[in-house]
């Protein structure tokens, strides 16, 4: 069985500042309509963006996110891999 390395092939190989402030903003909305926290938070924490900063840093986050070019071709690309060093990039095969 082949064995090869993740290729993120639409943009850059982390996650950009647009795509963190867009997934920061929608959970805490979610956190805001009653979603559940996915971490334990220090007990001063009570701002919801502040647990989503939490929730994003320890990448317990379900999210995929789709990078798009301009001819309609996409890459969904997980959270987590996102969130890693390209050292610890997923082997898949």
């Amino acid at each position: 069985m082949k064995r090869f390395k993740v290729r993120i092939t639409i943009g850059p190989p982390k996650l950009t500042r647009y795509e963190r402030a867009r997934i920061l903003g929608a959970r805490a909305l979610q956190l805001s309509m009653g979603a559940p926290i996915l971490v334990s938070t220090p007990e001063p924490v009570k701002d919801l963006i502040d647990i989503a900063i939490l929730e994003l840093e320890e990448g317990v986050l379900p999210i995929t996110i789709r990078r798009t070019l301009p001819d309609e071709t996409y890459q969904d690309i997980p959270l987590s891999w996102l969130l890693e060093k390209p050292s610890e990039a997923p082997f898949f095969g």
